[in-house]
């Protein structure tokens, strides 16, 4: 039997070589006997051209996959399926060029991704970390010196409003607040049905007490929220990143907080990741960071797993997966060639 090369990323499995998710769910996959599972050595960080040339599929994590890992005359690699919903450490052109499929899991990590986003919101209009400090510290006195915000009559502003922005505009709606977003692609009349008002990017980060990034990365993206409009701000107003960290141009961020043009930061992602040791946003008392992982609860995990595995059966029983990132990839000889056996 000619086996389906499957690899899966080792970010994806403890200590104890089990699956961070439901291990039924890696079950389905190990126990069909068309399939040949390995998983990819711990610590790997690229895709390399032997590996494009072994699998024909990989379930990725954190690894980064770029056009000259599939630029090989021995090409086997069909299908790149990203744990999760960003994809900015796939080279998404450069692989649909060669014939290999990218999917990623959008709808598995809405909910979680907008409830990190309000965790994180709520932890700063309430001043958790430094009160959760000072009460270690028996600082009770000190409760003054840090009093929360209250949201109620508030401005949040939500900047991206696609599925995971939607989501939090959804959440958010029950505290009273004045809901506000920025996104080009979406409709008055869409936002209007969620309890909130289209406002241009200016305006945007003017009227917002709280930012919510929650855009995807692009060139289009990249470094949007800068200097020019971090100055826009007002004085008392927190930023949140839910999204992918060069979003925000963190040079011009840590000049904001640290002169105090904007109250807060609280930031899930970073420019540069893992974050380096001495990036001084670790060491602000008005910032809160995490890394890159607060959304990971069993049911974040198991909903992308469920639809990143799905993928690749779905892949491998020559079905298109529904979430596919460039469909424009089924139009490739390799492709077409895959699916019409």
């Amino acid at each position: 039997m000619n086996q389906f090369q499957i690899a899966i990323s080792a970010d994806l499995i403890t200590k104890e070589g089990k699956p961070c998710f439901d291990e039924t769910l890696l079950k389905e996959v190990i126990g069909r006997p068309d399939f040949s599972v390995t998983i990819l050595p711990e610590g790997k960080t690229d895709i390399t051209k032997q590996d494009a040339d072994t699998y024909d599929a990989l379930y990725l994590m954190l690894e980064t996959l770029s056009i000259d890992s599939v630029s090989t005359p021995d090409l086997r690699l069909k299908l790149a399926a990203r744990h999760g919903v960003g994809f900015d450490t796939v080279d998404v052109p450069g692989l649909t060029s060669h014939g290999v499929m990218v999917t990623n899991t959008p709808h598995a990590v809405r909910r979680p991704v907008a409830t990190m986003a309000v965790t994180l919101l709520l932890a700063l209009s309430h001043k958790l970390i430094v009160k959760h400090q000072n009460t270690r510290a028996g600082l009770w006195a000190q409760n003054a010196d840090h009093m929360g915000v209250g949201l109620t009559g508030k401005t949040l502003g939500v900047l991206g409003a696609g599925s995971i922005g939607s989501e939090i505009l959804r959440m958010m709606s029950p505290f009273d607040m004045k809901l506000i977003a920025c996104d080009p692609h979406v409709s008055d009349d869409y936002l209007q049905s969620l309890g909130a008002t289209k406002v241009e990017s200016d305006a945007f980060f003017a009227q917002a007490d709280f930012v919510i990034v929650a855009t995807s990365l692009s060139a289009e993206t990249r470094h949007l929220v800068n200097a020019d409009r971090l100055k826009l701000m007002q004085p008392h107003a927190s930023l949140i990143n839910v999204a992918r960290g060069s979003v925000i141009k963190e040079s011009d961020l840590i000049d904001a907080l640290q002169s105090g043009h904007i109250s807060a930061a609280a930031l899930d992602v970073f420019e540069q990741e893992p974050v380096s040791p001495d990036n001084p946003l670790l060491y602000m008392d008005n910032v809160i960071t995490t890394s890159h992982s607060l959304c990971w609860t069993d049911e974040c995990f198991d909903n992308i797993a469920r639809d990143g595995l799905g993928s690749i059966i779905s892949f491998a029983d020559k079905r298109i997966p529904k979430f596919v990132v460039d469909i424009e990839v089924v139009k490739h000889e390799r492709q077409s060639s895959w699916f019409s056996k």
